[in-house]
């Protein structure tokens, strides 16, 4: 068998396990396929999606992939298909979140590293974060950013790459590789859905492992949300409800 012809198996079957789980490791994909994590990201990169034997539905499925941070994950919710809309999440317990977000303000203390997760919900956070106690800020979004860009007493790190317009955030391996190198000493996470069972989701892939990283690189993580989060779940899975300390929310 050809290596074009090994490959294009190796991508059909990839197809039928992301048309089944739509987010996954690349670590556990490699296991199932019996491959490398390498292997997986070439066959990515080298796909000819115009020729080879993968049928047209596998093609389909396939051009709709990325892969970034340890996970394959669809792309359709970069081109604005997702349950998520920012402009209106920012109009909808705009108070709820505030007041959330000013009891998530207090644990903030002189000399901190904070993590500020992307939403509608953290900009409120952005705005109350303590006046000259040289705290860092890390953030992926842009409308937190802008939030802080104008603060002398803030020191900013921004987690840039490929731009997603929807959620108004950033992702690329660049960003991942920033987080593992600084150790935060809060995390303060968003999120479109709290679930018992479920666990903790948001609407968007791109987010899960910028999410997921900066959880482990904080000393403690806190989940903050408005109370209409509570019971539901979204598509994109990232976390337990035990991983944070506490939970802030009204």
């Amino acid at each position: 068998m050809s290596r074009t012809s090994r490959r294009d198996e190796r991508l059909t079957e990839l197809a039928a396990l992301m048309e089944k789980q739509g987010v996954m490791r690349l670590r556990d994909a490699a296991a199932q396929l019996g491959v490398s994590e390498m292997t997986i990201r070439r066959d990515m990169a080298q796909r000819d999606l115009n020729g080879g034997d993968l049928t047209r539905s596998d093609s389909d499925v396939l051009k709709g992939l990325n892969c970034l941070g340890g996970y394959i994950f669809s792309a359709q919710d970069n081109n604005g298909h997702s349950d998520y809309s920012l402009d209106h999440e920012s109009d909808c317990h705009a108070g709820a979140k505030a007041q959330a977000c000013a009891e998530a303000a207090a644990m903030i203390e002189e000399h901190d590293t904070i993590f500020i997760d992307c939403g509608t919900t953290t900009p409120h956070l952005a705005r109350l974060v303590p006046e000259n106690k040289s705290v860092t800020v890390v953030c992926y979004s842009l409308n937190v950013a802008e939030i802080l860009s104008s603060r002398e007493d803030v020191r900013l790190i921004v987690l840039g790459g490929l731009f997603h317009r929807s959620a108004a955030s950033f992702s690329g391996e660049e960003g991942i590789e920033t987080l593992k190198k600084i150790i935060i000493n809060k995390a303060f996470i968003s999120a479109g859905g709290v679930h018992d069972e479920h666990g903790v989701t948001c609407s968007h892939f791109h987010e899960i492992p910028v999410k997921q990283m900066a959880i482990a690189r904080a000393m403690d993580s806190y989940l903050v949300v408005d109370g209409s989060k509570f019971g539901k779940v979204r598509s994109a899975p990232f976390a337990q409800i035990m991983q944070f300390r506490r939970i802030f929310s009204h």
